[in-house]
């Protein structure tokens, strides 16, 4: 029963997790708002980011709320679980944890995206809005590795160096976060 529950508990707010970061992500990209993804988006975010924006004011280009929102949807998460596994809550190991979770689906996030894209860009002819997104999202990520690396042959490298990369960050963290 409890392992039913842990699962329900962390697909659900993972998948709010992702939505929320990838809301962040679209604003930090100045990705096409009005793209039907990014409107998905939006919408399903937008009751609770709409009424935080009005306490929790932007930093420049950071939208602080759904930075907020996604650390407290990950806090909760942890709460739940301790409160299913543990019988009780211990909140500031939660507010802990909750930046740990972020940073490893925000990590996680970032990776399939990539892969996403790569996979779209095989089939795809660029007229696809969801692969329009994840162009506009990817892109940042991948053209100062080609300043570095340019396409050999057609073939393009520059999402392997960053799926690389992604994992030996995931690595590097999970080695770090062992030792505490």
């Amino acid at each position: 029963m409890n392992n039913a529950l842990f699962f329900l508990i962390n697909t659900a707010f993972n998948l709010y997790l992702m939505v929320v970061v990838l809301r962040l992500w679209l604003q930090l990209a100045r990705a096409d708002f009005y793209n039907p993804f990014s409107q998905f988006i939006v919408k399903a975010t937008n009751p609770l980011v709409l009424p935080m924006r009005k306490v929790i004011p932007s930093l420049g280009q950071l939208d602080t709320a759904t930075l907020v929102l996604a650390w407290l949807v990950a806090v909760v998460k942890m709460l739940l679980i301790q409160q299913l596994f543990l019988g009780q809550i211990a909140i500031p190991a939660a507010l802990v944890a909750g930046l740990i979770i972020l940073l490893k689906e925000t990590l996680s996030l970032v990776f399939w995206i990539v892969i996403i894209r790569a996979i779209l860009s095989w089939f795809s002819q660029g007229r696809n809005p969801i692969e329009q997104v994840m162009h506009q999202l990817t892109e940042p990520l991948l053209r100062p590795i080609r300043r570095v690396i340019p396409p050999l042959g057609g073939l393009d490298l520059s999402v392997l160096v960053v799926l690389i990369g992604l994992q030996f960050i995931q690595i590097l963290l999970a080695d770090v976060l062992r030792g505490f």
